[in-house]
């Protein structure tokens, strides 16, 4: 490619790989190792956010390893990126060091401030997710209902100047049934029984929480519509307003209020 060609085109592409051949071109498998740390440097090289003059290369059968230290362990993930980026590398072995400037180091109590008020600004970032700090790595801990979740979490805290390191613990625990869907299963439960007049029972749910209202022949159709809420998945508290034909409340006259 023509000289002059090179800097017109990557400013139309915005993308470095232009000036390595795509694999269809001279790039194919048996490309070697020296070949793929050069392309690898070259795209580091590329890239502003990353400092490579202080990074090393080296390349091993498709697997690419990375030395040397870099200034924030953002830059060090953007140059993991940058490696994975590159046509031919199996992986990527990032074991480059963060080693920050004194005036931008910090005490770990004020970083893991920094990092719980940007997670609070983050809608992503759901306010089980809590973080610690020792030495400068952080470590996220807490639950999350989705991998998304996760990462965020992941990429905020990752982003902030002092972050040495960072270490996920979030505990990924799946969604539970919505209040929706809670009232609405109970509700084909006591439409399933033989004995209940389904529409007789109001079901509300909220937190776990189920509260029965209404009025029922017999203190064996009471019985059955609150076995019912119990059986529904989620439920971790039945409240009790169910009148029987006499008027008496059962929340107060016969069962008491239970817990899971």
């Amino acid at each position: 490619m023509p000289r002059g060609l090179l800097p017109w085109m990557i400013s139309l592409t915005g993308d470095s790989r232009v000036r390595n051949p795509r694999p269809e071109d001279e790039r194919d498998s048996t490309m070697s190792n020296n070949d793929l740390a050069r392309y690898v440097t070259e795209e580091l090289f590329w890239d502003p956010k990353v400092d490579s003059a202080a990074i090393a290369v080296s390349v091993d059968d498709g697997v690419v390893t990375l030395r040397g230290t870099v200034g924030s362990f953002r830059e060090k993930l953007d140059a993991k990126h940058d490696a994975e980026r590159v046509y031919g590398v199996k992986d990527v072995k990032n074991e480059l060091e963060v080693r920050i400037l004194t005036e931008h180091r910090r005490s770990d109590a004020d970083l893991r401030g920094s990092v719980l008020q940007a997670m609070l600004l983050d809608s992503l970032v759901p306010s089980t997710i809590d973080a610690k700090v020792d030495d400068g790595v952080v470590t996220l801990t807490g639950k999350a209902n989705w991998q998304y979740q996760r990462d965020e979490a992941e990429s905020v805290a990752g982003n902030l100047l002092g972050v040495m390191g960072l270490e996920d613990e979030i505990d990924l625990i799946p969604p539970g049934p919505t209040a929706h869907d809670v009232e609405h299963s109970i509700k084909k439960a006591m439409e399933r029984n033989a004995k209940l007049d389904a529409e007789s029972v109001a079901v509300e749910s909220a937190d776990g929480t189920i509260t029965l209202r209404g009025t029922v022949s017999s203190w064996a159709d009471h019985d059955e519509a609150v076995a019912a809420a119990w059986a529904a998945p989620g439920v971790t508290r039945v409240k009790d307003h169910i009148n029987d034909g006499a008027g008496l409340s059962r929340a107060r006259a016969v069962v008491p209020e239970r817990s899971a």
